[in-house]
């Protein structure tokens, strides 16, 4: 029993620590906090971001500590979102990301612009903005601050199973919810290769993951078997136009596009191979 409840405090101690988190103004010399840190959890988070909130708690957001800091006349507010997991995370960063601009090794990813930045450690998505251009403060604060963030620097591994041939590195990203607009794909990874979008989606089992591809199938005009995986099929569906969609074990793994002749089995079959 003293084991059990030892575990459980270390446990809960852990857990508070992590939320409690909150960003240094001092990790860059010359600038100070201003007022006090503000904290902010999915009920209230729309206080903060009105308009903008619900594109956090989407992705599990838990939990926000955040502080403004100043030097002279500018002002940088770091935020630091404590989110359901890793890959929850670098969710919110990709949908976040400006397209126009590189990204970085800060972290797991990480993003410098005039006057915003964002990288991702962990459960942890932290956003820096600037009230003007302050690139070389932002950079320096995302890089004084990694370090104190816990948590892995490794990006999901699905992003691997995605083939670098011909794939579109800035369209990689996670769909919290409804994926390829169809509610019964919950959630997964989406990419674009020229002009067909590949699409991974994890299920709980083998047998929800059947249940969704029959469901598929229904959906689909025209619907023809594909030898893909444990089980595959084409066919055209209304709004998406020329599908093929597979089941290997508890992933459903699949193409769109609405070109005629699109490689859709093949950049299926070519994801299914590289599923574990």
């Amino acid at each position: 029993m003293r084991c059990a409840a030892a575990i459980v405090i270390l446990l809960f101690a852990a857990s508070a620590g992590a939320a409690d988190l909150t960003p240094d103004c001092g990790a860059v010399p010359g600038w100070t906090q201003k007022r006090n840190a503000r904290v902010y959890v999915p009920d209230d988070l729309f206080d903060y971001m009105d308009g903008n909130a619900e594109g956090y708690i989407i992705y599990g957001f838990e939990k926000m500590t955040g502080v403004s800091c100043t030097s002279g006349g500018n002002t940088i507010h770091i935020d630091y979102f404590l989110m359901g997991s890793p890959t929850l995370a670098w969710g919110v960063f990709t949908s976040n990301r400006h397209p126009r601009y590189g990204v970085e090794t800060i972290g797991m990813i990480g993003q410098v612009m005039p006057r915003r930045a964002a990288f991702v450690k962990g459960r942890y998505y932290v956003e820096l903005a600037a009230n003007q251009d302050q690139r070389d403060a932002l950079e320096a604060y995302a890089k004084a601050l990694e370090p104190t963030v816990p948590g892995t620097t490794k990006l999901p591994a699905e992003l691997k199973w995605f083939p670098r041939e011909g794939l579109d590195t800035a369209s990689l990203r996670l769909v919290p919810q409804s994926v390829l607009g169809l509610r019964m794909l919950k959630r997964g990874f989406v990419a674009k290769y020229a002009d067909v979008r590949v699409f991974l989606v994890e299920e709980e089992s083998p047998e929800a993951a059947a249940g969704v591809l029959a469901k598929l199938k229904e959906r689909l005009s025209g619907a023809a078997p594909a030898g893909i995986g444990d089980e595959g099929i084409t066919g055209k569906d209304r709004y998406l136009g020329q599908m093929c969609v597979a089941r290997k074990g508890a992933y459903l793994i699949g193409a769109v596009s609405r070109a005629e002749g699109a490689a859709l089995e093949a950049r299926t079959k070519t994801l299914a191979a590289r599923l574990p």
